[in-house]
């Protein structure tokens, strides 16, 4: 009890940061599962709901390298607070939309655009903000916390919203997103004391100087950079997975809004599982392996299930064993960051590392929707009884599930091949991460 109240004691800060910040997170999420719900039923397609999450990451990914830049010379709660406030003003417009019957798709491309653009300096703000706030014998700690939240808003975020969507309406999702907004506003302005640390010279320096140097240090730590490629390889495979999962499910016999539901709450679950395990075990001997092994194991698992799977417990076993062992992944590369990156660097550093790390992203949602909606779905409208129809079924909904079966063949490859990568291997023997 006594080791319990001085790790309280000293994540104080963090500790409300987090809860109200993981609070909010809830409610714009089930305000995106809502939009997409309501997307993909004025439209029947896969593109064009894949669509909204490129409009959010596209901007988000352009900026990324000068907005650490700025992050690092501005005040991080004011930068947290300005960027908050925007995007509830984003989710306030959708509401009015919505009541005078306005509210079209092309909107919501606009809008996620702007809340990207938003992102893009809010998330180096609030990732600098935590390695200031947390000690670092607590890092793997906060990792699993920060994991935890993120697994719980997966499992509450379709349970609440379909709850919501089915007794009220799509309108009582997007309030319940600013009653969360406006308890994390309040939290963060007069609760949580952010102290300032010095920029290194980036107050001095032009900002594409100062950009040009968060991606100087990754070239000169390979380590680094190879394992955010590898990330980056990796959310190519899942980006097109996301595309693909609300197409196949939603059309699928067995399947639809609750089915949908179910997978996504089964994978939050998993997830909290995995945060509970890495935040209650010791360091692991190796880092990099844990990562490695983890990501092999959620690559070689769930695509399978959800190409060959027939229903819905096989989906839901799938979510499970893909999902389980990501926050144990997420935790422990957290930790190799905020470990090696000097806390001065890592608002440029996380900035660079945002660009690399997350361009793949919009380019496999885009690739997933064109491939489902244009290549997959029409090629197995042509396979009726062959041998393609008795492993993947037939109609709609059987080409995303072909388009599984091949991601998992990508994903496995992927961490094949990184896995004998010298550099990221180099990482055990520069630090000392444990």
């Amino acid at each position: 009890m006594n080791s319990l109240k001085t790790t309280v004691k000293e994540l104080h800060s963090f500790l409300i940061l987090w809860l109200t910040q993981s609070f909010s997170s809830l409610g714009s999420s089930m305000t995106n599962f809502a939009l997409v719900i309501w997307s993909y039923q004025q439209q029947g397609s896969a593109l064009q709901t894949a669509m909204l999450s490129i409009c959010s990451y596209a901007p988000y990914i352009v900026m990324s390298i000068f907005a650490g830049v700025l992050s690092d010379r501005w005040s991080k709660k004011a930068t947290m607070l300005v960027c908050d406030s925007f995007a509830a003003a984003c989710t306030v417009s959708v509401l009015l939309l919505l009541q005078t019957g306005h509210l079209e798709v092309w909107h919501l491309y606009c809008l996620n655009a702007l809340n990207g653009l938003m992102n893009t300096f809010q998330q180096p703000a609030a990732d600098v903000t935590t390695s200031i706030l947390t000690p670092k014998k607590h890092f793997q700690k906060v990792g699993g916390l920060r994991s935890f939240s993120s697994s719980l808003q997966t499992v509450l975020t379709p349970v609440l919203a379909t709850a919501l969507l089915a007794f009220t309406g799509i309108q009582t999702v997007i309030v319940f997103d600013l009653l969360t907004f406006g308890a994390a506003f309040v939290s963060l302005l007069f609760f949580v004391k952010i102290p300032e640390k010095a920029g290194g010279g980036s107050q001095r320096e032009p900002v594409l100087r100062s950009a040009k140097s968060g991606l100087q240090y990754l070239k000169h730590n390979r380590g680094i950079l190879d394992l955010i490629l590898f990330l980056a390889a990796i959310n190519l495979t899942a980006s097109v997975y996301n595309a693909a999962l609300p197409a196949m499910v939603l059309s699928r016999q067995g399947g639809g809004e609750t089915a949908l539901g179910i997978v996504n709450t089964v994978t939050g679950i998993a997830m909290l599982i995995g945060s509970i395990l890495v935040s209650v075990l010791p360091a692991p001997k190796s880092r990099v392996r844990t990562i490695c092994n983890a990501l092999l194991f959620s690559m070689s698992t769930e695509n399978f299930f959800l190409a060959l799977g027939k229903g819905l417990p096989l989906w839901c076993a799938g979510a499970v064993l893909g999902w389980i062992a990501i926050p144990i992944m997420s935790a422990n590369m957290d930790v190799v960051l905020r470990s090696t990156i000097p806390i001065e660097m890592q608002g440029r550093v996380y900035s660079a590392r945002n660009t690399l790390q997350f361009f793949t992203i919009p380019i496999g949602y885009l690739l997933g929707g064109l491939l489902v909606d244009n290549v997959m779905e029409p090629f197995m409208a042509t396979q009726i009884g062959g041998p393609l129809t008795a492993l993947f079924g037939s109609g709609k909904g059987a080409g995303a599930a072909f388009l599984f079966f091949i991601l998992g063949l990508m994903g496995i490859v992927t961490c094949l091949v990184f896995r004998k990568d010298s550099h990221i291997w180099q990482l055990e023997k520069e630090n000392d991460l444990q």
